[in-house]
């Protein structure tokens, strides 16, 4: 098939190299996000997607909307035969997903209809799962819940962050979506309606959701880090300014602090939940790179009755 890919982030580049991999479909052009602004000189800088299918030598379309009119004639232009989607980041309007044969087939990162949404992965670790996975679905005008063509599953691992959970999805979400592009031009694969039970809602995780609550029990504590992890940082306050969370471990032996409290040691620092304590194993403090918890207590240096959080 005549394929033309939309994605933007690194976490969507498997599934375009798995495309242009086949030898069953062409690339004949990728969708992707406007350059943005990044690093110290906020100079615009192409998406990951955008800089990989440059490499391959695939051209690369970049509306500032899809309903953009340059945009969706160029696309009619082109004559996919089905467009697949990976984190594109916009809506796409019905304008468009008129446009190719087989529609917009859309790789998201949960076994759906669980976590619709753009959190996927980070509310899966955070709501405990064991089991996640990947999903493919035609893309209708509702949120994630267009009807679905296959599943993959992945264990979650109990030290997994939100990144590396994303990174293994990324890698066996490309292999689903290959197939699911070879079945559909097979004519082996029929889409069918998600189950009406089980709809769970992922929305956008900000700054401010990721702040930690030290009234809650340590495990809930460490999901929270760890779903956060890398964006958009767990955080607490100590001496009025920001403490970044980027490591803790529940330690069932330490309940002897109270929510918020700090206890150093040598080579330790803990933190009282509303259950057991945590250790801090990697913090960023504002303005430096991540380090040890017990370096960045020794530096600081913790005096008794301390705590973090408002």
């Amino acid at each position: 098939m005549k394929l033309v890919f939309a994605g933007t982030p690194e976490v969507a580049v498997p599934a375009l190299d798995a495309l242009i991999a086949s030898d069953r479909h062409e690339v004949a052009a990728v969708v992707t996000r406007p350059d943005a602004p990044a690093g110290r000189g906020r100079r615009l800088v192409a998406s990951p997607v955008a800089q990989r299918a440059e490499e391959a030598g695939i051209e690369v379309l970049k509306p500032r909307k899809p309903r953009d009119e340059d945009f969706l004639a160029r696309l009619r232009e082109i004559g996919p035969d089905c467009c697949p989607v990976v984190a594109y980041g916009a809506l796409l309007p019905r304008v468009a997903l008129d446009v190719p044969r087989r529609g917009w087939v859309n790789l998201h990162f949960s076994l759906l209809p669980a976590w619709r949404g753009a959190a996927p992965v980070q509310h899966s670790i955070m709501a405990g799962d064991e089991i996640t996975g990947a999903s493919t679905f035609l893309i209708e005008e509702g949120l994630d819940s267009g009807p679905l063509y296959g599943t993959v599953t992945e264990y979650v691992r109990h030290t997994d962050t939100s990144g590396d959970l994303l990174t293994r999805l990324a890698f066996a979400g490309a292999g689903l979506l290959a197939a699911t592009m070879d079945g559909i031009e097979d004519g082996a694969l029929e889409a069918v309606p998600q189950p009406a039970d089980g709809i769970t809602l992922a929305p956008k995780i900000n700054v401010e959701d990721a702040e930690i609550d030290w009234s809650a029990p340590a495990l809930r504590v460490d999901r929270v880090v760890r779903g956060c992890t890398p964006a958009p940082g767990a955080w607490t306050m100590f001496r009025g300014e920001r403490l970044k969370l980027v490591a803790v471990r529940p330690v069932v032996e330490r309940t002897d602090l109270a929510p918020g409290a700090l206890d150093a040691g040598k080579n330790n620092v803990y933190v009282g939940t509303g259950s057991h304590g945590v250790e801090l194993l990697w913090v960023q403090p504002q303005g430096k790179k991540p380090m040890r918890g017990a370096d960045w207590a020794r530096g600081v240096r913790i005096a008794s009755g301390e705590v973090v959080g408002k």
